[in-house]
């Protein structure tokens, strides 16, 4: 987007986790003034390699979770793009929240973990959240122009990645590189392995709720192969509005950043015509009980969606390393969450310590798992 229109938009700030080499490219490339990077390993990397390419403007460095706040917080910025994954994103979201800065949400577990305290913050900063996932971005642009009132449904549509047609006895064996060739999206592959297990979907509804104040019985989940429509909304009169594109990030991220104009973008368009079927399907939540688990999270409410989160990304982190089998995601977050009390109104600090609560205990799960294998 900032490469297509330079006149508009400038990065005075970026974030990283660990990849030095590709934001080194970045910095040449966009020229902020301030970045921040994982840890200070990483970062005297990022200065090897801006030295060796003699860059003459090289900004301020920081590592580490405050100077990721930090960059989300830039004075010199108007909207920040949150975009890390896992609840990593959330503490930089809620500082940018607090500097006055609109978002534009890619980090759906920072409303997973913490929804109600970063709506409230956002409404007593003054400050949009514009949803950059596409199934929320979808939602967002059919709301407009009707009165919230008037809403009866969301309807959040899944791909159902790559496993829709696999039956649960294919799924106890698959591999982490099957989990991983998504059919039509390009992501990372925590986003993808959560799209195979569904928990993409159970966060997205979480994130719903607190993003549009939906109540959680007026959300349903549909399968949708095709990712064609991006998710629905029905009115109270019965009528349903879809927003539909090609499977391509930048348009949602386009809208998010030009809001509430739209822009000429050179993107692939979707040729409605041409399609031979739209189809729609419910879920198997026998054969996918993540999505189960996360409307059960989202239910209970307090710090249960945060401990959910959690235990997923811990999960899902040992399914990668073949530690753990496919159905040993669900799981280790279902024993997470029975074992979890979760209080009446959490404050900041009580979800925190709920997150690191639910990461050791569900390191403590999978290698009493792995013992056994």
């Amino acid at each position: 987007m900032v490469r297509q229109f330079p006149d508009r938009f400038e990065v005075v700030a970026l974030g990283a986790g660990s990849n030095a080499a590709l934001l080194c490219e970045q910095i040449v490339e966009f020229g902020p003034r301030l970045v921040s990077i994982k840890d200070a390993q990483a970062a005297s990397h990022l200065e090897d390699l801006l030295s060796a390419k003699r860059y003459d403007r090289l900004p301020e460095i920081y590592y580490g979770q405050e100077a990721h706040s930090r960059v989300a917080s830039c004075p010199e910025s108007d909207m920040l793009v949150s975009a890390m994954v896992g609840a990593a994103g959330l503490l930089p979201t809620l500082a940018a929240i607090e500097a006055g800065k609109d978002i534009a949400l890619a980090n759906k577990e920072t409303l997973v973990a913490a929804g109600e305290i970063v709506t409230a913050a956002a409404a007593s900063n003054n400050v949009k959240i514009l949803p950059v996932d596409s199934e929320h971005s979808a939602i967002f642009q059919a709301l407009q122009g009707n009165h919230r009132h008037t809403l009866d449904r969301v309807l959040l549509t899944a791909s159902g990645g790559p496993f829709f047609n696999k039956s649960r006895k294919e799924l106890e064996t698959v591999s982490p590189e099957a989990a991983l060739c998504h059919p039509n999206w390009s992501m990372g592959p925590k986003i993808t392995i959560d799209s195979a297990t569904l928990m993409n979907k159970g966060l997205e509804v979480i994130e719903a709720h607190w993003l549009f104040a939906v109540p959680l019985d007026r959300i349903s989940v549909y399968i949708h192969p095709e990712s064609v429509v991006h998710s629905m909304v029905e009115y109270i009169d019965g009528s349903v509005i879809a927003q539909m594109g090609v499977p391509d990030m930048r348009i949602p991220i386009a809208y998010a950043l030009s809001y509430p104009e739209r822009l000429p973008t050179s993107y692939p368009k979707l040729d409605l015509f041409r399609l031979q079927k739209l189809s729609f399907y419910p879920p198997d939540e026998e054969k996918f009980p993540c999505l189960r688990l996360a409307f059960n999270a989202c239910r209970t409410g307090s710090t249960m969606p945060g401990v959910l989160n959690a235990a997923n990304e811990v999960a899902v982190h040992a399914f990668l390393k073949k530690e753990i089998g496919f159905y040993d995601i669900p799981c280790v977050i279902d024993e997470v969450m029975a074992c979890h009390n979760p209080g009446a109104k959490p404050d900041l600090e009580t979800i925190l310590k709920a997150d690191t609560w639910a990461r050791e205990e569900a390191s403590k799960i999978i290698d009493a798992r792995k013992s056994k294998r």
